[in-house]
């Protein structure tokens, strides 16, 4: 008996770094994306917000409360204003609760500074192999489709707004914004856009995504409780990108459902466990 291709047959699923070896070194920091790169993963992800005076910097939050030493929100700060703060002795912090920063000494500002999305253009541009970039647009903003112009303004700059002929896209823009994907699309048709899906809503169920769209990011508490549902979105000809991936057992599932590429915060564990 012939086994039918598994669709992993043709092509390993992609490891992508969640914010970078974001379990090791904090999250969207020069570090954990250099660690990423050195551990092998094949794609970096990252979220993107614009400052008050127009730079696209690598924050999650909207405000830099949670991973600063800071207050305020992203979009009311200034890229100076970011610099000043430490964006990395809270991971240290969490790590060992008897952390001293007199103790530590200098910070190292790979693992505390903020990071702009164009120093990690320049840090994929050098990584000397080939890295793919996923793109998260955060939304709602007060500067709406300023990040979308910003953010395609920047990918041209580098050379990344369309795909060599004939070859892969190495950047794709992620949203759970359909109105962020659509203004992608309608001024760069040729980057791949990917709709984040925390749950699965009621229109979407038959495995449909927002017109243009043909790429599925589906959380992984969905594909854990839905599996059917990956199913369904491969048989309407969708990839499916799965987000927060840690655990060997979603590692495995994923694998066994044969989605095209695993976001985690261990992309060098991931690649291990998948024999890489």
């Amino acid at each position: 008996m012939t086994h039918a291709p598994h669709p992993t047959d043709q092509r390993p699923i992609q490891v992508v770094a969640h914010r970078g070896a974001s379990e090791e070194a904090p999250e969207h920091t020069l570090a954990a994306y250099r660690m990423a790169i050195e551990q092998g993963a094949d794609a970096l992800e990252c979220d993107v917000r614009l400052t008050a005076d127009g730079h696209l910097v690598l924050v999650h939050d909207r405000r830099v409360n949670r991973t600063s030493n800071g207050r305020g929100a992203v979009s009311a700060l200034e890229l100076a204003d970011l610099a000043a703060l430490d964006f990395g002795s809270w991971k240290d912090r969490e790590e060992s609760p008897d952390w001293d920063a007199e103790e530590a000494g200098e910070p190292d500002p790979e693992r505390t500074s903020v990071l702009t999305l164009e120093r990690l253009l320049e840090l994929v541009a050098d990584a000397g192999r080939p890295v793919d970039l996923a793109i998260e647009t955060k939304h709602p903003t007060r500067w709406a489709g300023q990040v979308e112009e910003r953010l395609l303004f920047l990918l041209k700059r580098f050379g990344l707004d369309a795909p060599p002929a004939g070859g892969h896209s190495p950047v794709r823009i992620m949203s759970f914004s359909a109105r962020s994907l659509h203004r992608v699309r309608a001024a760069a048709p040729t980057i791949p856009t990917v709709y984040l899906m925390q749950f699965i809503s009621p229109r979407m169920r038959d495995g449909r995504l927002p017109a243009g769209v043909r790429i599925a990011g589906p959380g992984m508490r969905i594909v854990r409780n839905h599996p059917g549902f990956v199913k369904r979105l491969q048989a309407q000809g969708h990839s499916v990108h799965v987000w927060t991936v840690n655990e060997p057992e979603d590692v495995q599932l994923c694998a066994d459902l044969g989605v095209e590429a695993i976001i985690t915060n261990r992309p060098g564990r991931v690649l291990s466990q998948l024999g890489r």
